[in-house]
């Protein structure tokens, strides 16, 4: 398998000591691909800033020259959560147009796969606003740019950070041409997400969103996936899969409460993996978004990797969630017929 990354020192330029989304996320990562071999195998894309044309596609100007702004003037905060420091701008615009052009490379057949390894993440900006940790809205951008540049008609977004991406599914909401599916911890933050948030108007049905109670773990994902997702996307047929990475649903990740295991993670890939080989050519491209326990988000990362590149074995040093996990069976059945599945 040919498969992408998009890296680039800027996005470890984008960091505040002490807050939870810093640049020693990314530094673990890549010293991980690079001490096994995995990065020597990747093929590089360049990060390249994005255009004001495509920022425009999903953020007001407005809302971009306030980023820039507080760049410029030595960096500040949206809100409390959500940093912006002298470099952030720069990084939040190669991350948006290297996720781009990742996206593009697999479209146009260069690479079978990718993954982008962007910081700041994405999923919670909206048009108008930055908010939890997220400055530009990369996976919607570079849905757009499949859409609007490459002339998709059906684009599927999986979101498997614990956090909602209320931004995502605010860009798409009306917007039938992108299926929005979003497994999260419910209630959590944002607080978005609940189940009957289906879609509006022309977009009505094109969002599904997978609310999980505190405890969820490898066994209950995978029925998700399996039992849910695949119906959800056969009947869609997408034409390219775009996953918002996250890896901040782990049993040890200090943010939340959800108890997938990194092989639990390593399954998620390889049945997104096998569903765009069944419906889209393989065409897929993730890229990262949350995962604060170093160590999980490095080897998340790596196994991710290795499933994109077709190696069947998976390394997970911190095995299985120490406790019992909480089925999802009825949750899965309700949401089945909210969706017409059954």
């Amino acid at each position: 398998m040919s498969t992408g990354y998009v890296y680039d020192p800027v996005f470890l330029k984008h960091d505040l000591r002490g807050h939870p989304e810093n640049a020693q996320r990314l530094v673990r990562v890549t010293r991980l691909l690079e001490e096994t071999g995995t990065l020597a195998r990747l093929t590089a894309v360049q990060a390249r800033d994005v255009s004001a044309d495509e920022l425009a596609w999903n953020h007001t100007p407005d809302y971009v020259a306030q980023v820039r702004s507080v760049a410029e003037r030595g960096g500040g905060h949206l809100d409390l959560d959500t940093y912006v420091g002298v470099d952030s701008y720069a990084a939040a615009s190669k991350a948006a147009g290297g996720l781009i052009d990742l996206a593009a490379a697999v479209l146009e057949g260069r690479l079978d796969n990718g993954f982008g390894l962007v910081r700041p993440p994405g999923h919670h900006a909206l048009r108008g606003r930055g908010m939890g940790f997220c400055l530009f809205n990369n996976v919607a951008l570079a849905a757009y740019a499949a859409l609007e540049a490459h002339g998709l008609e059906r684009v599927l977004i999986v979101d498997f950070d614990v956090h909602h991406g209320n931004g995502t599914q605010d860009s798409f909401d009306e917007d039938p041409r992108v299926l929005y599916f979003s497994t999260h911890q419910y209630p959590h933050y944002p607080g978005t997400g609940h189940w009957q948030e289906i879609g509006r108007g022309e977009g009505q049905g094109t969002t599904a969103n997978v609310p999980l109670p505190h405890g969820v773990g490898d066994a209950g994902f995978s029925l998700i996936f399996e039992d849910f997702l695949w119906l959800l996307a056969e009947r869609y047929r997408p034409q390219l899969i775009l996953v918002s990475a996250g890896y901040d649903a782990h049993w040890a990740d200090p943010l939340a409460g959800i108890q997938l295991s990194v092989t639990g993670y390593a399954q998620l890939a390889r049945s997104l993996k096998s569903l765009a080989e069944a419906l889209c050519d393989g065409r897929i491209v993730f890229t990262l978004e949350g995962g604060y326990n170093l160590d999980v988000l490095a080897y998340g990362v790596l196994n991710t990797f290795k499933v994109l590149l077709g190696d069947g074995e998976i390394v997970d040093p911190l095995g299985p969630a120490p406790r019992r996990e909480q089925p999802v069976d009825d949750l899965v059945e309700h949401l089945k017929g909210v969706h017409r599945l059954v």
